[in-house]
């Protein structure tokens, strides 16, 4: 049986450098009908576990570790047994919300992570957080991207541990460079695809300076 990608939209908060902002997030359920991995347990486990059901949740994966990303996540690996997948780079962040667990295991540039016949890729794409990954499966023709990449352009870089001449280095260099009809699977918002946001470049380059 192929693997098939599941949407659920989870509401909550994200806080950082003092403020609190009200948000949605999308949480991708890549899988079957017997095993599944979670892509961003944002907000609500009861709600994610729900939608995994009886199914074997493999890996837990953070694109980055900002709070309204993570902040579920421990809640759903006790639930589960699922094992919490971060890159090293942004264990500051995660440190934030949540100081007395750490994560499971280090993702790493390149890495594959197989579920139910889904192989997804690990592209370390610093810039929205330094630890920020996307996760690139060829075979689905998708890239999840979590705040690196939205419709309209690059994730945000106003905040601590962000920078906007890098995510401009990830984006270039690791995700226009996929395939222009791979979908692009974002962390809030609507998807988009590759040959769709490959043409702002430099659109973006200019606002961003």
């Amino acid at each position: 049986m192929a693997a098939r990608i599941e949407h659920l939209v989870t509401s909550g908060t994200f806080s950082l450098d003092g403020g609190t902002w009200d948000v949605d997030n999308n949480v991708w359920i890549v899988g079957d009908d017997h095993e599944v991995v979670v892509i961003d347990a944002a907000h609500d486990a009861d709600a994610i576990a729900e939608a995994v059901g009886d199914r074997r949740l493999t890996a837990i994966v953070c694109t980055h570790a900002h709070n309204d990303h993570i902040d579920a996540a421990p809640a759903l690996a006790e639930r589960t047994g699922a094992p919490i997948w971060l890159h090293p780079d942004d264990m500051p962040l995660w440190k934030q919300t949540h100081p007395d667990r750490q994560p499971d295991h280090w993702l790493a540039d390149g890495q594959v992570i197989e579920t139910a016949g889904a192989d997804l890729t690990v592209l370390h794409t610093p810039g929205h957080a330094p630890g920020a990954v996307c996760l690139y499966d060829p075979g689905l023709g998708t890239v999840f991207t979590g705040d690196t990449l939205f419709a309209g352009g690059p994730g945000a870089t106003g905040r601590s541990y962000s920078h906007f001449p890098t995510i401009i280095d990830s984006i270039r260099d690791r995700l226009l460079t996929l395939p222009p009809d791979t979908v692009v699977r974002t962390g809030h918002g609507d998807s988009t695809t590759i040959g769709a946001e490959a043409p702002n470049l430099q659109e973006w380059i200019d606002r961003g300076h």
